[in-house]
């Protein structure tokens, strides 16, 4: 595990130099924003924050915003935007669920962009999910569609190529969420090896804690 935090956070310093990643961060926060379930009056959470491409971008839309994330260099940089901005309705929670951490507070809605790939036991995270999220919340996940693994090549930090969403959507049902929608967030298209370039499509799941 040390290994894939020391990874995370000496990417942390240039993450937000790839044009291809800001600009699929770009697109997944407009689809996020255009689900409209964020309010002025509303505190939210983002998991899995790195830089804090997304948080940033939600910021004005919500009362206040917590970006959670597993790696102490990613959330420095989002620190170092929060400052630089004086960004005062964000604030930042390290948490790696992998070791036993906890999300803590109550939030209006919980989003994350990117991230599932990267966590092991997704079905205890959205046990996590629905613990934190207040009666009649939202929850919003974007992801990889299933791949063969060329999206990242070879990476100890990804545990899956992708996923289903039915597959997704029913883990998320057991974990106590209804209303379950899915739509595609983004299309993605990056080098892969061998020099070709590939698409890859990115699925946006919302869904409902009952009220």
């Amino acid at each position: 595990m040390a290994e894939e935090k020391f990874d995370f956070d000496k990417k942390a310093r240039t993450w937000d130099d790839n044009p291809v990643r800001v600009k699929l961060a770009n697109d997944i926060a407009g689809a996020i924003i255009g689900e409209k379930i964020f309010a002025p009056d509303m505190d939210v959470l983002e998991f899995g924050c790195g830089t804090g491409l997304l948080t940033v971008k939600v910021s004005p839309l919500v009362r206040s915003i917590t970006g959670v994330d597993g790696s102490l260099g990613m959330l420095g940089m989002l620190e170092a935007k929060i400052k630089e901005g004086g960004l005062t309705n964000i604030k930042t929670q390290l948490v790696d669920p992998s070791v036993g951490g906890r999300i803590e507070g109550c939030y209006g809605a919980v989003f994350s962009s990117m991230t599932l790939h990267h966590v092991k036991e997704i079905g205890s995270l959205f046990e996590q999910f629905h613990r934190v999220t207040a009666p009649g919340g939202h929850v919003c996940l974007a992801d990889l569609d299933p791949e063969e693994g060329k999206f990242h090549g070879e990476n100890p930090t990804v545990f899956h190529n992708g996923f289903e969403r039915k597959m997704v959507g029913k883990m998320l049902m057991d974990a106590g969420f209804c209303e379950v929608r899915d739509k595609t967030a983004a299309i993605v298209e990056r080098p892969v090896a061998g020099g070709a370039v590939k698409s890859f499509s990115i699925f946006l799941i919302t869904c409902r804690k009952r009220g």
